[in-house]
C-alpha cells in the first residue's frame, strides 16, 4: 500500500467517525438491561409522569401538557436545547429547574436510580 492508500484510508476512516454525529439517530445508551426498563416503566408510572406525556408502552400515559416522550433515544435534544444523552436526560429527570429554571417540569424528587431507570426505559428501541 503507498503512503497515498494509506492518507486516503485515514481520511476515510474519520469521515465515517464524524458522519453519526450529522445523523438524525443518536446510539443507544450502554446500558437498558431487562431490569432496568422494568423498573423504568414502573417508576415513570409511580412518578406520574403520564399524566403530562405521552409515553409509549406506559398504561394511561397519554398527557398532553409535555411534549410526548416517543423516540426519545433518537431526539438530537431534549429539554430546552440540552444535548440529547444519557448523563443530560437522568440530571434533567431529576433537577428539571437547575437545567431550565422556568420549565414546567416539575421536580418531582426523583432517586438517581430511578431516573437511571427512566433514562433506560425511554431511549430503549423504538
Amino acid at each position: 500500500m503507498t503512503s497515498r492508500h494509506i492518507v486516503a484510508c485515514g481520511l476515510a476512516t474519520a469521515a465515517m467517525m464524524l458522519l453519526p454525529g450529522c445523523s438524525n439517530e443518536t446510539p443507544a445508551p450502554a446500558f437498558g438491561t431487562g431490569a432496568d426498563l422494568t423498573r423504568g416503566a414502573i417508576a415513570l408510572q409511580q412518578y406520574g409522569c403520564g399524566v403530562c406525556h405521552r409515553i409509549p408502552g406506559i398504561a394511561g400515559a397519554d398527557g398532553i401538557v409535555g411534549p410526548p416522550l416517543v423516540d426519545m433515544g433518537r431526539r438530537v435534544y431534549i429539554a430546552r436545547g440540552l444535548p440529547n444523552t444519557p448523563a443530560n436526560m437522568i440530571h434533567w429527570i431529576r433537577k428539571p429547574q437547575e437545567l431550565a429554571p422556568r420549565s414546567a417540569m416539575p421536580d418531582l424528587q426523583v432517586t438517581a436510580a430511578d431516573a437511571r431507570a427512566m433514562t433506560a426505559y425511554l431511549y430503549r428501541s423504538s
